[in-house]
């Protein structure tokens, strides 16, 4: 598999998230900007997770699939289950359907990863699905993925 390479808006040259991108600033979903998507990608989906979580494995903040396949994915996705403007699914993350930015606990630094996926083909999936589900039904259909983290300190 080829690794996709991007780079978010959210997290700044020194490994840090920025404040508008957390739950403690705007919690804006960031800017995306793929560099070498496969021509044979027909669909993107992106999953955010907090690696620091004490209770929870990689707990899920964010997790949207079925955004067309393009380099650049703007900013600031709107909450719900389906989202009109890009045609994307956005299922269940943090008990939400829309982008949850960092939040640790006061005094705490967590690391986030986000993880890029080229898909072949665009998901049939419930709204309702979560991040388990989304990997079930993209099982074989996954092209390619990246990963950035970013740290947050509260």
């Amino acid at each position: 598999m080829n690794k996709l390479l991007f780079t978010c808006s959210a997290i700044g040259s020194d490994h840090r998230f920025k404040l508008l991108n957390t739950k403690l600033g705007q919690n804006e979903s960031p800017e995306f900007i793929l560099k070498n998507l496969d021509p044979h990608a027909k669909s993107i989906a992106i999953i955010l997770e907090d690696l620091s979580h004490p209770l929870i494995h990689n707990f899920t903040h964010w997790v949207i699939w079925n955004i067309p396949a393009t380099t650049i994915i703007a900013g600031k996705i709107p909450a719900g289950k389906r989202v009109a403007n890009i045609k994307a699914v956005q299922g269940r993350a943090y008990g939400w359907h829309q982008y949850a930015g960092p939040k640790p606990p006061r005094g705490q630094k967590h690391d986030y990863r986000f993880t890029v996926y080229s898909l072949a083909e665009y998901l049939d999936l419930s709204t309702s699905a979560n991040k388990h589900q989304f990997f079930k039904a993209s099982q074989g259909k996954i092209i390619q993925a990246g990963q950035l983290t970013g740290s947050f300190k509260r």
